[in-house]
């Protein structure tokens, strides 16, 4: 006696028709006639008697099929107790910085036997995987909405001033967005980076001048580097400014109110795949 004699016996029991049992099951009506044929050669018993017209089990289908449906039972609950546990699938940035690793590390004392795999992609990206079910949940900062995806809100995080460590403003524990009107400001494109071009050239507008134009382009780590040899500025996340090491660029966190964008979390608008609600529970704790 096979398994998968006994699903096919169950589907025509269920169907009382060959025809919409072999639908149900993907094959075709020939093989799972066979296979009930074979099932009834080795337990010695017919289970269904046939008609033209109609299918019924006999009384020994009617005993066997509870019987059959605990045995396949049984047979899934032994496959999902061996099978690896389902993975959590999160997208990031470049500049989460310490905020991923406590998640993270919340995430592991709540869920340890949970495996989590990372892909760090642009926030379209991010936001198109989780509505397209590839990947489980992101980190993203001040989006739009798409289709398929909310945005649950997680936390503020803190924009800093990144100077030539030798300037004047370097030594100050904040600084005036005012006060680098005669800096060159070198920030990414607006295509690149929306939000985030917007609020610092928004702020500079509001101290009252248009930002001087520094290089655009190339990665955070050029313009650090940049920086450390001339009289730039550019915004720095708080959160990845702490695993930054440039001796020669400070970090200087802004006047009050000071400038900061929020973190949120990227899910599907369906029900949320496993682990999920861990996820936002760890976040809470990083919070705390």
């Amino acid at each position: 006696m096979e398994l998968r004699q006994l699903g096919y016996f169950v589907a025509v029991a269920e169907e009382l028709h060959f025809g919409r049992a072999a639908e149900r099951l993907h094959i075709v009506q020939s093989a799972v006639s066979m296979q009930i044929q074979r099932l009834e050669r080795e337990l010695g018993v017919e289970l269904f008697d046939r008609t033209p017209r109609r299918v019924r089990l006999t009384a020994a289908g009617e005993r066997l099929l509870p019987k059959a449906r605990a045995v396949l039972a049984a047979a899934e609950e032994a496959r999902a107790a061996v099978a690896p546990a389902p993975g959590l699938r999160i997208g990031t940035g470049a500049a989460l910085g310490t905020h991923l690793d406590r998640v993270l590390a919340a995430f592991a004392r709540r869920a340890p036997d949970v495996p989590v795999e990372l892909f760090e992609l642009p926030a379209g990206e991010r936001l198109a995987r989780v509505a397209g079910g590839r990947l489980d949940a992101a980190f993203v900062r001040a989006v739009d909405p798409v289709p398929g995806v909310r945005v649950l809100p997680l936390w503020p995080d803190p924009l800093l001033a990144a100077l030539p460590a030798g300037h004047p403003l370097a030594a100050r524990e904040e600084v005036g967005i005012g006060e680098l009107a005669r800096l060159p400001l070198s920030l990414t494109e607006r295509r690149n980076n929306p939000p985030l071009v917007d609020l610092v050239v928004g702020a500079c507008r509001e101290a009252g001048f248009e930002p001087l134009p520094g290089p655009a382009g190339g990665s955070l780590r050029d313009t650090l580097a940049a920086i450390g040899v001339r009289p730039l500025w550019t915004v720095v996340h708080a959160s990845h400014a702490r695993v930054l090491h440039s001796p020669r660029v400070a970090f200087v966190p802004f006047s009050p109110p000071g400038l900061a964008l929020p973190t949120g979390l990227a899910v599907p608008t369906t029900a949320p795949p496993p682990h999920v609600r861990t996820l936002l529970l760890a976040c809470r704790d990083h919070e705390n």
